[in-house]
């Protein structure tokens, strides 16, 4: 009996150690397991594939110089294509199929929307969703985490002072019909009231859009002196490009989803005098600062194509999650990283980004936002932080 007692103590205290190694999932004794949801196929690979290139160097670089506490991280990359649907998928798989600890710098706001109760029921953060919609820290949850300030605050913030810089009589919108457009659109309207004014004329496009002659005629028929666009990268370009085509030019203003180099590159001189909001500067590789030139050319090197907002947003995602895994410690859990970002205070960096802070009950890492605009062909800051 005695034998067959300390058998079964045995066998127990085995069975204990083996589920307290494996009770955080996506961590083992040497890696720590991250997944993405980026478009890599879809209307915004553009933006997918630098996000990813800028996290992918990052964890190269973390890695290299012996990884978080001696646990190297692996980045599990999926593609939705920026479809929803297939970012529920994608979510399944990443999180019940790879067991991964954290989603990081998840593309699109319908695609988090979608992902997130998949990953809230195995207690799997969502980590620095790649869009600016309220709806990825509010309402509050202890598993959302995000950096970008909203479409709504940018528009809050921006439109105002654009609409007094140009004395714009007539405003109006161009917006994509999905939860995205719908914080640009709500965000232009309640910047408006600043100014006892209202939105003269609107027009909504379907996702993956190529036709806006109607949308533009609305506009002009309307007066609109300027026009905020709910619109990311080719739509930019379309609805731009089809104003100029009828030799109509008023004032644009987008939000910080078609801050993109890709927009002066698609739309050459057709996209100039364009506005957005945005943080972190582009970063070229001739820039007047020799720590983004260093990092740019390292970038380039590496990818072998310029870096871009994106790919700074993926950097920096990566960056700040490894400094709140150090503060977690040896033996970090989802409840130590969570206390770890409550406390965290990350400065300003080399790009030009804010500080961030979060607490206990914040979970929008910053609320500041400012502008750029197209010239000669580059997106030039023309004002400063101020926060709503």
């Amino acid at each position: 009996m005695q034998f067959f007692r300390l058998l079964a103590w045995a066998c127990l205290s085995t069975l204990s150690t083996l589920a307290a190694a494996q009770v955080q999932q996506g961590i083992s004794s040497n890696e720590i397991l991250l997944g993405t949801i980026q478009d890599l196929s879809g209307p915004l690979s553009g933006y997918g594939k630098q996000a990813r290139n800028g996290m992918q160097m990052a964890i190269a670089e973390i890695n290299e110089q012996g990884g978080l506490h001696g646990r190297k991280i692996k980045l599990q990359v999926e593609d939705s294509g920026y479809d929803p649907k297939k970012a529920v998928l994608a979510a399944q798989k990443l999180v019940s199929q790879d067991k991964i600890f954290m989603m990081v710098g998840h593309i699109g706001t319908a695609q988090n929307l979608a992902a997130m109760p998949i990953q809230f029921e195995r207690e799997v953060i969502n980590f620095f969703p790649l869009t600016a919609a309220r709806e990825m820290y509010e309402p509050f949850h202890r598993l959302k985490f995000s950096v970008n300030p909203t479409y709504y605050e940018q528009m809050l913030d921006g439109l105002p002072l654009l609409v007094k810089q140009k004395g714009a009589a007539k405003t109006c919108a161009i917006y994509q019909d999905d939860e995205f457009g719908l914080e640009v659109l709500r965000g232009a309207q309640d910047g408006l009231k600043m100014w006892n004014l209202a939105l003269a004329e609107t027009a909504t496009f379907k996702r993956g859009a190529t036709d806006f002659s109607s949308q533009v005629a609305r506009m002009r028929a309307a007066g609109c002196e300027l026009v905020v666009l709910g619109t990311i990268i080719r739509e930019t370009v379309g609805v731009i490009g089809e104003a100029r085509k009828s030799g109509y030019s008023p004032v644009f203003l987008g939000s910080s989803a078609s801050y993109s180099e890709l927009i002066p590159k698609l739309g050459d001189k057709l996209v100039e005098g364009m506005y957005a909001t945005m943080t972190a500067q582009i970063p070229y590789v001739d820039d007047a600062s020799q720590p983004v030139r260093f990092w740019a050319s390292k970038y380039k090197t590496q990818f072998n194509e310029d870096p871009s907002a994106m790919s700074v947003f993926g950097y920096n995602t990566l960056n700040v999650f490894a400094q709140a895994m150090r503060d977690a410690g040896p033996r970090p859990t989802t409840s130590k990283f969570i206390r770890s970002m409550e406390t965290i205070r990350v400065p300003g960096d080399i790009f030009g980004g804010p500080p961030l802070k979060f607490t206990p009950s914040k979970r929008l890492g910053s609320n500041a936002s400012r502008m750029s605009q197209i010239q000669d062909g580059r997106w030039k800051v023309v004002s400063g932080y101020k926060a709503p």
